[in-house]
């Protein structure tokens, strides 16, 4: 059985901040940041909704797009998530 990696996207409550990360276990991972188990940028600023995933089976290939997201422009951001969530609602309730 092939390991799904999750390349996810998360904000605050106002929006005004984004965190890219690569799990593959998203479920927990957004468990940690909810409950405030992964420390740093995201308990410092209070980065908790999901407003955008995308899966693949390649950690590399995961890895890369992580990094690519995180070299984008703001406005980028935020188109590639209104074109799959637009009302930016947190997508964690329904994994």
């Amino acid at each position: 059985m092939n390991k799904i990696y999750t390349v996810y996207i998360l904000t605050n409550y106002n929006e005004t901040t984004f965190y890219i990360g690569v799990t593959s276990n998203l479920q927990k991972r957004i468990w940690e940041h909810k409950n405030k188990f992964a420390e740093g940028f995201t308990q410092k600023y209070q980065v908790n909704k999901l407003v955008y995933f995308e899966t693949t089976d390649s950690v590399e290939t995961a890895i890369k797009r992580e990094k690519q997201l995180k070299n984008w422009h703001r406005e980028w951001k935020i188109n590639l998530i209104k074109e799959m969530n637009p009302d930016f609602k947190d997508l964690s309730e329904n994994l």
